[in-house]
Order: structure tokens, then C-alpha cells, then sequence
């Protein structure tokens, strides 16, 4: 059976945000589809599934680093920002998102809030190795 560790991070990423697209029916709120995903940021994302791609690395990120909390991932996801002539600076990624997607995480049983953050409950971890199981058959 594979673990996440075994997989490229870049093809876990996108099975899983198909995964939880279409099959457990993860919804994009309505102010998703206008916000950026930090200050950093000049537009919101292009990419029409970037909400489900962000719930995919968050649990990615949950279950290698947990528990982990809101201030640690907005970290994970900032940036740098174009100041103009002023030098760049960093900026930590929106909290509402990062809170948004937990929640729903919380709710599907995947992960659960301890006093350190959110850590991946055996429900989550089960969720993901399957998905790693399934993408190292394919590839051999």
C-alpha cells in the first residue's frame, strides 16, 4: 500500500482535487470565484478548480506537517509583493480561505481541531492512501 510520501506531489494534487470535486461533492462558496487568495496577489486565480487544487495541498499539508494551524498554512501559501520601487516585502495568504477549507475538512471527518491546530484523523489519512494506492498501480 503507498503513502502520500511516495507519490509526485503534482500528480497527488491534481487526483485529489478531482476526487474531491466530483465525487465528495466539495462545494466552491460564491465569494470564491471574485477573491484573491492573498494580498500578494495582483488578480484572482485563472484556474477554475484552483479552490479544490488549495483543499488538496492543505490536506496534503495537514497530514505530512500535523497538526498544523491556520497561521502556519497562510505562511506556507504567502508570497512576495511587487511594492513598485519600494523593495518587495512578504505578505501571508488569506485566512478565510485556509479557515473555509478546514472547516469543510472538519465536517467530512478528515481532519479534527486539537490544541495545536488541525491533524489528519484516521478517516483523512485512510482518504489519501487510497488515492496514492491507486495512482502507483496505474503507474506501474
Amino acid at each position: 500500500m503507498a503513502t502520500v510520501y511516495e507519490i509526485p506531489t503534482k500528480i497527488m494534487m491534481e487526483k485529489t482535487a478531482f476526487d474531491l470535486k466530483d465525487k465528495n461533492k466539495m462545494q466552491m462558496p460564491e465569494w470564491a470565484k471574485f477573491v484573491k487568495t492573498g494580498a500578494h496577489k495582483e488578480k484572482a486565480p485563472q484556474d477554475d478548480n484552483w479552490w479544490w487544487i488549495r483543499a488538496a495541498s492543505i490536506l496534503r499539508k495537514v497530514y505530512i506537517n500535523g497538526p498544523v494551524g491556520i497561521q502556519r498554512l497562510r505562511t506556507a501559501y504567502g508570497g512576495k509583493k511587487n511594492r513598485g520601487s519600494k523593495p518587495e516585502r512578504f505578505y501571508r495568504a488569506s485566512g478565510k480561505i485556509i479557515r473555509v477549507i478546514l472547516q469543510e475538512f472538519d465536517k467530512m471527518g478528515f481532519t479534527e481541531k486539537v490544541k495545536e491546530g488541525r491533524k489528519i484523523t484516521p478517516k483523512g489519512q485512510s482518504y489519501l492512501d487510497k488515492i496514492a494506492t491507486d495512482l502507483a498501480k496505474k503507474s506501474k
